[in-house]
């Protein structure tokens, strides 16, 4: 057994008003904790892991590629697929607290440089901003 403590771990910045700690890890799941301040936009993106979260405080709206919107609270879960495009933002007044769970674990990224190039990728596609 492994025990991770949010308060012993580092919790960067990677881009302003977004920030994620890497808590326990497996070899089939693992857990990060995020904080997302009002107004940030968390670039579109997707990846190869499905990922479940749970939203403790705040709003946090998730823009899908289908042009849904679908806006989690204090206490919802939601779940997004292996693949499907999304970016999220928190349009409310309160910063968000959140866990994500990924299968297959994703650790060790290199946060700061995914955010560059997510933002990147919106300017050249025009996808930036609401």
């Amino acid at each position: 057994m492994r025990l991770v403590s949010l308060d012993d771990v580092d919790r960067p910045t990677v881009d302003d008003g977004f920030r994620l700690a890497e808590l326990a890890a497996g070899d089939r799941t693992s857990i990060l904790h995020y904080t997302i301040d009002p107004g940030v936009r968390v670039p579109r993106h997707q990846h190869e892991h499905e990922q479940l979260g749970y939203v403790f405080a705040g709003e946090l709206t998730f823009l899908l590629d289908d042009g849904t919107e679908v806006t989690a609270g204090p206490d919802d879960t939601y779940t997004i697929d292996a693949h499907e495009g999304h970016a999220a933002v928190n349009r409310g007044e309160e910063t968000v607290l959140g866990i994500d769970i990924f299968s297959p674990p994703r650790t060790d990224l290199d946060w700061e440089s995914w955010v560059t190039e997510r933002h990147a990728a919106e300017g050249a596609t025009g996808t930036e901003g609401e």
